[in-house]
């Protein structure tokens, strides 16, 4: 699927911009037709990139989120206008996972070479997670798997949801800044300033969160719903239980796997369910009806997967949406 996914992108691609190539030649950034009035021209896919770039290049940079409808990164493809912007733009952020294998197609066609591209995932490096299937949890087997198993090969796949753990956004707008001070070194001063007023707010937050998890004698949250919070609870040491791991396509929870986390829920004393802000909350409803107290609060944490351009138009920002994540998670911790 992937590869026919990436084949038809590569017809979509070479379509669009031999249609647009008048229009992506005006607005190719190059040595000899930038004007330094320009602003900088970054395309991000989602929403947390989109944010710390525009909290630190203000209004030095047009900043587009491509995934702005609150499609979910592990469904969603290119239009050939998103391929026109990435292609012109002057950087590019994306996250890098198994989600992105379209990326690569995509940069094939950039109109501007001299594109900084930031891949969130090979920018971690070595603190990048694998994606981890913990006890309890459904497995999807699909034929891909099957394959593996049976010429004994194991693909590594990452845990994508980077930008959920404070630590990794501090180091990500570090990254992000310094590229910006190759790229404008005349605005040196003004990002590395942004930079630097954004990123204590990120740990000061970082802080509470600390705090929060030190001052609970709970350190477990159950997840009737997809998981793609590890980084957060590596972060601060906490343990979790969930009915499908963070990038699982599936919907529906077994028999086992309810009366699995329900047991859970009961053993551990547990008095909150979570799940994530794209989900009905059925399951973790589903698991509370099988627990021996059947009291437990089903509580909702956002993992910023369905962020849209509105949203942003009312004032949402990243900050806001990890100190909401934070009474959530005190709450889920008593």
């Amino acid at each position: 699927m992937k590869k026919l996914l990436a084949s038809a992108l590569s017809i979509i691609m070479s379509a669009s911009l031999i249609t647009g190539c008048g229009t992506a030649e005006k607005i190719a950034v190059s040595p000899e037709n930038n004007d330094k009035n320009d602003k900088l021209k970054v395309v991000t896919t989602i929403f947390p990139e989109y944010d710390w770039v525009s909290r630190i290049a203000g209004d030095n940079a047009d900043v587009t989120m491509l995934l702005d409808k609150g499609v979910d990164l592990h469904s969603y493809q290119p239009t050939a206008d998103d391929i026109i912007k990435i292609s012109n733009c002057d950087m590019f952020i994306y996250v890098g996972g198994e989600s992105d294998e379209w990326v690569e197609n995509a940069l094939k066609e950039a109109v501007n070479e001299n594109m900084v591209v930031i891949n969130l995932l090979d920018t971690l490096g070595d603190s990048a997670k694998e994606e981890e299937l913990a006890e309890g949890m459904e497995h999807e087997h699909d034929e891909e798997d099957e394959y593996n198993d049976e010429h004994g090969e194991e693909e590594i796949e990452y845990d994508e949801h980077v930008w959920l753990s404070l630590k990794n956004a501090i180091f990500f707008c570090g990254h992000i800044s310094d590229k910006l001070c190759e790229m404008d070194p005349e605005n040196r001063e003004f990002y590395t300033s942004n930079s630097e007023s954004y990123t204590e707010k990120l740990r000061e937050l970082d802080k509470q969160y600390e705090d929060a998890v030190n001052s609970s004698e709970n350190k477990t949250l159950l997840f009737g719903d997809r998981f793609p919070f590890r980084y957060l609870v590596d972060d601060y040491g906490l343990s979790y239980f969930a009915a499908f791991a963070g990038c699982s396509a599936e919907t529906e929870a077994s028999f086992e796997t309810i009366v699995f986390l329900a047991e859970k829920t009961d053993e551990l004393g547990l008095n909150s369910i979570l799940h994530i802000e794209s989900s009905d909350g059925s399951i973790a409803e589903t698991i509370k009806k099988n627990t021996k107290s059947k009291n437990q609060k089903i509580l909702t944490i956002n993992s910023m997967q369905s962020v849209t351009s509105k949203d942003v138009e009312t004032g949402l920002t990243y900050l806001s949406i990890m100190e909401n994540n934070l009474d959530i998670l005190k709450e889920a911790l008593r």
